[in-house]
């Protein structure tokens, strides 16, 4: 049985859960928070694909510290993943720990935000939105 470690986005800790139930709403050990819900997850080389076969589609958002645009545009991606909890997964990616997912990805310019649906590829924009136009967007992206 495979294990993928996810971060709590409410509380930090660390959290390891079979790679078979990532389908399900794991909460935290610790704070018994929605470890996969509300929140961006931190996408990792040990848990993405994972992610990605989830059976909500996923909403990944390839970013870096050192990106102004990119932090600006997180505040609103927070926003959406808590805004469509339990619709939608949302992923954040920073391309500079995870290198080899950017280059899987082939990521050129960030902020990248693609659409998956069944681990496929559905969509993909490149910059920040404004919160209107990226739940336009997003609506746009689920659609296909």
């Amino acid at each position: 049985m495979s294990t993928i470690t996810a971060r709590c986005p409410s509380c930090h800790g660390l959290n390891r859960l079979p790679a078979e139930r990532i389908s399900e709403s794991p909460n935290c050990g610790r704070c018994k928070s929605s470890l996969l819900d509300g929140a961006p997850i931190e996408g990792t080389a040990d848990n993405f694909t994972a992610l990605l076969s989830s059976q909500q589609p996923v909403v990944v958002d390839f970013w870096a510290t050192w990106c102004n645009p990119c932090v600006g545009f997180a505040p609103v991606f927070e926003q959406t993943a808590q805004e469509r909890k339990g619709q939608v997964r949302f992923v954040k990616v920073d391309t500079e720990q995870q290198q080899q997912i950017a280059a899987q990805y082939q990521i050129r310019s960030i902020p990248t935000i693609m659409v998956f649906k069944g681990g496929q590829r559905v969509d993909v924009i490149n910059g920040a939105l404004p919160k209107t136009q990226f739940d336009q967007w997003l609506n746009q992206a689920l659609t296909k």
